[in-house]
């Protein structure tokens, strides 16, 4: 779960980070009123999950209340690469003597936390790490032992940090491993981590991922979504407790596990087709869950064709049927007029194709394997034919 600049420095702030004074608010009065709380001059910050709010006219400094107002009413509504700006953070101005970077994320390959560091703050940080990689260092963490002082204090001076800060950034690094670590994040970062002309090292910026599988563990966090740009299908999908994420593409995709949806959006890929939706119905899909799972598929007018492709262990051939044909009983004429792919395989999968045969669906198309699938729903979605329908 990604969260808000604004969100982020609330958890920074909780674990003794320095931020600047900052208000987030929805509506230009209330702007006006959060400018004259923090004091003038200030900064008004689009807030929304996506970087370059800057270039797009998204963050802007404002002197006095006109501006302020000016400002907000611009910013507020804006998109920004397909975010719309619900709300906007009003946050003190600082004055900057150098802008430094610093993140904590968890290095997969090593399977180790991983601190990063630069004084080339303030920019793209890949774009430092291909121009002058000797700036950005890199530090694997012990995850029993966690970050020391002492590691944080020679990360800084390997960095190149002003000597007479070395000890200001050591402090963020401690604490932002220890928001990383406490708050269950995949990835804390700062871009710019500031130091000010009286030599204070304040984040200015908060970019904070969170495991939403651990969010069971804070659920003072689990209200920290940006459910006003959330996706609506998403949002719906969470709601029924299905794993769902919405893609570009014009072909549903629905399977039992994560490996096999995963694989199967990429075996569509490879087909030539382009997969509309993530859809993960779990290990136990029931025909309550699968008749759920179509009517979210379906949900998305960008579905052409859908793709089921199950391999039964838990889940059970002939339940996925039975879904199916609920559903269909359901579905719109739209709906009915979508033609689907079906391979099912594994846990009394005779019995499914068996079923489905029976139930003589308008538009089901059966497969023995993943590969046969894939080209069959890629044909279907572009309106070519694809072969004969169910059969047992």
């Amino acid at each position: 779960m990604d969260l808000l600049e604004y969100q982020g420095k609330e958890l920074f702030a909780r674990h003794g980070l320095r931020v600047s004074s900052g208000k987030a608010v929805t509506d230009v009065d209330a702007a006006v009123a959060a400018a004259g709380e923090v004091g003038y001059p200030v900064v008004v910050k689009a807030q929304v999950l996506i970087g370059g709010r800057g270039k797009a006219g998204g963050v802007k400094l404002a002197a006095d209340e006109a501006e302020v107002r000016e400002h907000a009413q611009s910013i507020l509504g804006m998109d920004i690469k397909g975010h719309t700006v619900h709300t906007v953070w009003i946050e003190h101005a600082s004055d900057i003597a150098s802008e430094y970077y610093a993140s904590i994320l968890l290095d997969r390959a090593a399977k180790k936390p991983l601190v990063m560091f630069s004084v080339e703050g303030g920019v793209d940080i890949e774009e430092v790490a291909e121009r002058t990689p000797e700036k950005l260092i890199r530090r694997h963490v012990d995850p029993l032992a966690g970050l020391s002082r002492e590691q944080a204090v020679q990360i800084a001076r390997d960095g190149g940090a002003d000597a007479d800060v070395v000890e200001g950034v050591a402090d963020a690094l401690v604490a932002l491993y220890d928001v990383w670590l406490s708050e269950d994040a995949t990835l804390t970062e700062i871009n710019p981590l500031i130091v000010t002309p009286d030599r204070e090292v304040r984040a200015l910026d908060a970019k904070v991922s969170l495991d939403g599988n651990a969010l069971y563990r804070h659920p003072e966090n689990q209200s920290l979504s940006d459910s006003a740009n959330e996706d609506p299908l998403e949002r719906r999908a969470k709601e029924e407790g299905v794993q769902y994420v919405k893609l570009d593409g014009d072909i549903g995709i629905l399977g039992n596990g994560a490996g096999l949806v995963m694989s199967t959006l990429d075996v569509v890929a490879q087909a030539g087709g382009r997969p509309a939706n993530f859809l993960d119905a779990g290990g136990g899909s029931n025909a309550d869950t699968i008749r759920g799972a179509v009517e979210l598929i379906l949900a998305n007018d960008a579905v052409k064709a859908v793709l089921f492709n199950i391999f039964g262990g838990i889940t059970r051939g002939d339940e996925v049927a039975e879904g199916l044909i609920a559903a269909f009983g359901q579905l719109d004429e739209r709906g009915k007029s979508t033609p689907f792919v079906v391979r099912l395989d594994g846990t009394n999968d005779v019995e499914g194709r068996r079923l489905l045969a029976e139930a003589a669906l308008p538009n089901v198309y059966s497969a023995a394997t993943m590969n046969e699938a894939a080209e069959k729903v890629v044909a279907l979605a572009s309106g070519r034919a694809a072969g004969a329908g169910v059969s047992a």
